[in-house]
C-alpha cells in the first residue's frame, strides 16, 4: 500500500524557521522586530497548516478526480487565509519593521524549496 507524502517534518521545519527569524528579529532589532518577524512567519506558516489539514483526509483516495478537487479547495483556501492574514496584520497591527517582516515570510516560504528532502521516506 502507497503512502502519501508526510508533511510533519516540512511544517517542523518551517515552525522553526518562523522561531529562528523570531529569535533574530529580537536580538538584532528587539522587541518589536521580534514581533514583526512572529507575524510575518505565522502569515506563511498557518495557511500552510490549513492546506495540509484540508489535504489529510484526501490521502489515499482512489478516485483522482475527487483528490484534484479537494487539492484545489485546499490550494484556495490557504490563499484566501493567506490574503485575510495579510490584511488583518496590516489593518490592526501594522508591523513595526516591515523588513523583519517580509523577511520571516519569504524565509518560512522559502522552506518549500527543502521538501523534496523533507518530504522524503
Amino acid at each position: 500500500m502507497r503512502r502519501g507524502p508526510d508533511f510533519r517534518r516540512l511544517l517542523l521545519s518551517q515552525g522553526l524557521a518562523v522561531l529562528a527569524i523570531t529569535l533574530l528579529g529580537l536580538m538584532f532589532g528587539g522587541p518589536k522586530a521580534a514581533i514583526s518577524s512572529l507575524g510575518g512567519g505565522l502569515v506563511c506558516f498557518l495557511p500552510n497548516l490549513y492546506f495540509v489539514w484540508r489535504l489529510i483526509p484526501a490521502k489515499g483516495r482512489r478516485q483522482t478526480t475527487r483528490f484534484v478537487i479537494d487539492f484545489y479547495r485546499a490550494e484556495a483556501g490557504k490563499f484566501g487565509l493567506t490574503v485575510a492574514l495579510f490584511a488583518l496584520v496590516f489593518v490592526s497591527a501594522p508591523p513595526s519593521n516591515p523588513v523583519f517582516f517580509f523577511s520571516a515570510y519569504v524565509a518560512v516560504h522559502l522552506m518549500h524549496w527543502l521538501s523534496p528532502w523533507l518530504l522524503r521516506a
